[in-house]
């Protein structure tokens, strides 16, 4: 039975947005689209609201078959050195997801699917995504149901943010991605987008999705990933 092939991509900014318009490009040819994971600031004082080429593209690319993810408010880690919204509760992360949810609207990209950084929110962090408006929550390992409680168990398959970009992972990976595919399981591929320009990493993310295609699974994005295809999954 086929499953579904989930491609996202985070780390999207000035510095890496050639990057990705030409792997958009090339998966494009696949006719595969593909989830964007977008945050409103990132470390070095970048802002996505003042990075005017990457908020037209991404609003270019979203009004077709892409999706946007919320990926964090700034992804500054905790002082116990976790990612941002891996121990906060329920009030600080509701702060959190509103300031974030406000900046991505006044921008036109409000998206009401979230991955906390590295794909981890804590207890209270979940808790608060229902009362922001959210519908979605992409964890590591489930895709949950903000506002029905329910999750599908589906395991991030990843290079960067948080994952290894060594060549043994990436081998891993491939094995891993054809494993989901053959049992008809949805295939969680999400790379970092300074990745992609490398010749190793490159080469096993289209190995992944090449692989992945072959054995019949179909490209959808975190937008439009059917119930009945995660029910399936289970």
């Amino acid at each position: 039975m086929a499953g579904q092939l989930i491609v996202s991509v985070s780390g999207i900014r000035d510095t890496t947005l050639a990057q990705v318009q030409a792997f958009a490009d090339e998966v494009a040819t696949r006719d595969v689209p593909l989830s964007f994971l977008a945050a409103p600031r990132l470390k070095g004082g970048y802002r996505l609201a003042e990075d005017a080429d990457t908020c037209a593209w991404l609003r270019e690319r979203r009004s077709g078959d892409d999706a946007v993810v919320l990926h964090g408010y700034n992804q500054v880690p905790s002082r116990r050195r976790r990612a941002e919204f891996a121990e906060l509760g329920a009030h600080e992360a509701g702060l959190r997801l509103l300031a974030a949810d406000r900046m991505l609207e006044q921008i036109g990209l409000r998206t009401r699917i979230f991955a906390a950084p590295r794909w981890n929110a804590s207890p209270g962090a979940r808790s608060a995504l229902a009362g922001r408006g959210f519908r979605t929550n992409l964890g590591f390992t489930s895709i949950e149901d903000v506002m029905t409680g329910t999750s599908t168990k589906a395991r991030v398959l990843g290079i960067g943010d948080g994952f290894s970009a060594e060549s043994w992972w990436c081998r891993l990976l491939v094995r891993n991605t054809v494993r989901v595919a053959r049992r008809g399981g949805v295939v969680r591929l999400s790379v970092a987008a300074k990745h992609l320009g490398e010749p190793v990493t490159g080469k096993a993310v289209f190995d992944c999705i090449d692989l992945a295609l072959l054995h019949g699974a179909q490209p959808v994005t975190y937008r439009n990933l059917t119930s009945t295809a995660l029910r399936r999954a289970a």
